[in-house]
């Protein structure tokens, strides 16, 4: 499940099963798997760990594979991307072998670019969860500018999603005693200025959405307790979330409070003079992607008049403030096959990353004072190549991005304003891309439209091979492909050591995703769900057609949203596929709205409460859909009891129903890690190992 930005994230949610009818009990005999750590669950998902791994830590090369895989997510020459950059310093998370959870540390801007940087320590994760009796695991800091002297820390015990924040300072190296703190709650929190927060949590019975989130944002002074916090907005308990967000402008913060109706649909409101909340011209269904010399920046998801979805438009702010925003200004067009991905801001320039038919490309983009006018210059990268923006010095008009492919190692680029861009740090290579092929195809789905799909196999391999299709389809989330030893995702290096032993992986771009704009997305949303699992079923077929693969030999993974998306599949095609792979995976789409986060994606998936809606869930619902006498291909589940996102009892129920119908399950649940699944590098190395014995048990692939 796409995880929710900043602004829309939520409290906790109770860890317990969701109130149902005795009849609806009834009708579902697993129901007791629901209760998270209910020790007769927990019992049997011990039990079915210790079958996992009994069967397939057996596998010969399975210690060297989990050896390899931590050795590889391990090691030092790993890039050093730069989570934050505060002023003329850069903010790096690292992990390794000796630091797991992380090092949270600071180098100057010049030596970073250099490609030489300084390191200092600021906070050693792994000693601070020793000192305190805790499992941390990083979550973010957000330091108050211009100065940076402050910054709100949240860590995550366990890896959850909710995180407890804890005011830090800079200048000392320490948190701040008598500081700003918030208990453990998955709250969405910034600075208003240095002495005062915007703060939207669980402030208790009766202050969340029926979707489980914040609907009420207050301001917390400094030195006063959050229970006398003043309320800011409050939203109603239908909505799906209330949520501050600030932007610094160069000097000047903006405040805006998001009121998220639905996944899709928000009201977004910009803070005037003396608290004012004014609401912007900003249409529903558009997105606020960034702030820059004084404009809001735009993203349209569908048309608003003459102007096309996938747009960027601007207003300027301070008209907005004052009631009187009036028409937008046009910032940039969408191509016919170039969409809007990302965007960044600094002072001066507007950083846009597009797609081209699923490749990364650059823009950077300048607004004329005197004309109104935006101008653009594509900023030089590989070609055909994944484009991340994962950092941005503002003052110095400086992004940073990650530029990779399947095949070419991640390199981390820096693009200034004179239009060119260099290599900060090239990632050496992990394994002989040249015993391998990356190409490219298109599959046609059942109603004629082209899905692309990425295929990587090793050179001279011919004639039918098993083969992995990952993929997701869904939330607007792009699949673009990435180095081998990050493919799948949460999985590892699991991609390389499949193609090593002469298999096919592939990568494919159904509808639901991003890849070609909020038309893409639409055409997999709710009733329209089934052409996910048509595009999908096209690859497989194209892969059979062109003579790569073999039905049967088929494996296909997903995780959280890619996790419902296999689970229907192999309900509704098992004789397509020959293997599963399900990570956090939602499967009782009955059910789904009434445990943990779920009600908050009803505007992609349905409401099943409504008769209409479940008229067209009904026949995808992987769980529902599991039938006696059926035989499923083999299923891998992986997932955390702490899953704080999607329900455990998802992949728990639909494990239980297909062994209790007589077919071959596999299941490995952490107690640790989230949504995520696996806290550390350590679970990664053994979920990559396990995940690649599965594959080659089920539909072979031995070394060649």
């Amino acid at each position: 499940m796409k995880k929710l930005p900043a602004i829309l994230r939520s409290s906790a949610l109770p860890l317990a099963v969701a109130a149902l009818s005795p009849a609806a009990a009834q009708d579902d005999p697993y129901l007791w798997l629901e209760e998270i750590e209910g020790p007769k669950a927990i019992a049997q998902v011990e039990k079915w760990n210790a079958e996992t791994e009994r069967l397939l830590r057996a596998d010969p090369s399975f210690e060297q594979d989990r050896a390899r895989a931590r050795a590889i997510l391990d090691d030092e020459s790993q890039i050093a991307f730069p989570d934050r950059i505060l002023g003329d310093r850069v903010m790096n998370l690292w992990r390794d072998a000796k630091n797991p959870r992380g090092l949270w540390r600071s180098t100057d801007l010049a030596s970073y670019l250099a490609g030489k940087p300084e390191w200092t320590t600021v906070i050693d994760v792994d000693a601070l969860g020793k000192a305190e009796g805790k499992s941390w695991v990083w979550h973010e800091a957000d330091c108050l500018a211009p100065d940076y002297k402050r910054c709100l820390v949240s860590l995550s015990p366990g890896g959850t999603d909710a995180d407890v924040v804890r005011e830090f300072d800079l200048s000392t190296g320490s948190f701040v005693d008598g500081g700003f703190t918030l208990p453990e709650a998955k709250s969405d929190v910034v600075w208003a200025d240095k002495d005062t927060l915007l703060v939207a949590t669980d402030y208790g019975a009766g202050t969340l959405t029926a979707s489980g989130y914040p609907r009420i944002v207050k301001r917390w002074k400094r030195g006063t307790p959050l229970a006398s916090a003043t309320p800011v907005m409050e939203g109603a308990v239908g909505d799906m979330t209330v949520a501050p967000r600030v932007e610094q402008d160069g000097d000047r913060r903006w405040a805006f409070i998001n009121r998220a109706l639905t996944f899709y649909t928000a009201e977004l409101w910009l803070e005037g003079e003396g608290g004012r909340l004014v609401r912007t011209p900003m249409p529903r269904t558009a997105e606020l992607r960034t702030v820059i010399g004084g404009r809001m920046i735009v993203y349209l998801n569908d048309p608003m008049g003459d102007i096309p979805a996938g747009s960027l438009i601007a207003w300027p702010l301070a008209d907005v403030a004052a009631g009187k925003a009036g028409a937008p200004e046009i910032v940039l067009e969408p191509a016919a096959r170039a969409v809007v991905e990302d965007v960044r801001a600094t002072d001066h320039i507007l950083w846009v990353k597009q797609l081209e038919d699923v490749s990364g490309a650059l823009l950077a983009l300048t607004r004329d004072a005197a004309t109104g006018r935006w101008t653009r210059r594509a900023v030089p990268l590989a070609d055909k190549a994944t484009v991340h923006l994962v950092g941005a010095a503002d003052r110095q008009d400086i992004v940073f991005a990650s530029v990779e492919g399947m095949l070419t190692p991640p390199s981390l680029v820096a693009a200034g304003p004179d239009g060119a861009a260099r290599t900060v740090q090239q990632l050496g290579a992990r394994f002989d891309a040249s015993r391998f092929t990356v190409e490219q195809r298109f599959a046609t789905s059942k109603d004629g439209t082209h899905i692309p799909y990425f295929l990587a196999r090793k050179k001279g391999v011919t004639g039918p091979v098993p083969a992995l299709i990952h993929a997701y389809g869904g939330f607007r989330a792009a699949q673009t492909p990435t180095y081998l030893t990050t493919e799948p995702y949460r999985a590892g290096p699991l991609g390389l050591f499949w193609v090593e032993d002469g298999n096919a992986y592939v990568l494919a771009n159904i509808r639901g995703g991003g890849e070609y704009g909020p038309a893409w997305h639409a055409a997999a949303l709710r009733e329209k769900r089934q052409n996910a699992l048509d595009d999908l079923a096209a690859v497989a077929e194209d892969l059979i057609t062109t003579g790569v693969g073999v039905k049967g030999r088929i494996a296909i993974s997903g995780r959280s949203n890619g996790g419902v998306l296999v689970g229907a599949a192999m309900t509704q095609r098992p004789d397509l596929y020959g293997a599963v792979i399900a990570g956090s995976p939602l499967e009782d789409m009955k059910r789904y709205s009434h445990l943990l986060a779920g009600a908050s994606w009803v505007a992609e998936y349905g409401d099943p409460d409504k008769p209409g809606d479940w008229a067209f869930m009904q026949t995808w619902s992987p769980y529902q859909n599991v039938r006696e006498g059926v035989k499923y291909p083999p299923a891998f589940f992986y997932l955390s009891t702490r899953d704080d996102r999607v329900h455990p009892g998802h992949a728990r129920k639909m494990a239980a129903k297909l062994k209790d119908y007589g077919n071959s399950v596999y299941y490995h649940e952490y107690r640790e890690g989230g949504h995520s699944v696996g806290a550390d590098h350590a679970e990664d190395a053994v979920r990559a190992a396990l995940l690649h014995a599965f594959l080659k048990r089920e539909i072979g692939g031995e070394k060649k």
